[in-house]
C-alpha cells in the first residue's frame, strides 16, 4: 500500500478511506474487546465517535468524487460497501491508487 497521496479528489478519498479503515479496525479489535472483556465501555464511546466522524468524512469524499469524476452508481455502492466490511477500504485503496497515479501522470504532461 502506497502512502503517497496527491492533492486531488481521489487522493483525499484515499486519505479518508485509510483513516476510516484504521478507526474501524481499532473499534472492532481493540475498543470492543475492552468494553466486553475488560468492562471499559468508554473505549467504545470515544472510538465510536471518532469512527463515526471519519465514516461521514469518507462518505462525503466518496460523494464528491462521484460528482466530480462522474462515477457510475455501482462504483459508489462498492465504495460504501467497502466501508462496511473490515479491511474493505484498504482493498479498494489499491484501485484508487492506480487511478490516482494515472490522473497525476496525465495532468503532469
Amino acid at each position: 500500500m502506497s502512502l503517497k497521496f496527491s492533492n486531488t479528489a481521489i487522493g483525499r478519498l484515499r486519505i479518508a478511506g485509510i483513516a476510516e479503515g484504521i478507526s474501524f479496525l481499532f473499534l472492532l479489535l481493540i475498543a470492543m474487546p475492552l468494553k466486553y472483556l475488560a468492562d471499559i465501555p468508554e473505549a467504545v464511546l470515544i472510538t465510536g465517535w471518532i469512527h463515526g466522524a471519519l465514516f461521514i468524512l469518507y462518505i462525503t469524499a466518496l460523494l464528491y468524487v462521484w460528482r466530480a469524476k462522474r462515477w457510475p452508481v455501482f462504483r459508489v455502492a462498492v465504495g460504501v460497501g467497502a466501508s462496511l466490511i473490515p479491511f474493505g477500504t484498504f482493498i479498494t485503496d489499491k484501485k484508487l491508487r492506480n487511478e490516482e497515479n494515472t490522473l497525476v501522470m496525465y495532468s503532469a504532461r
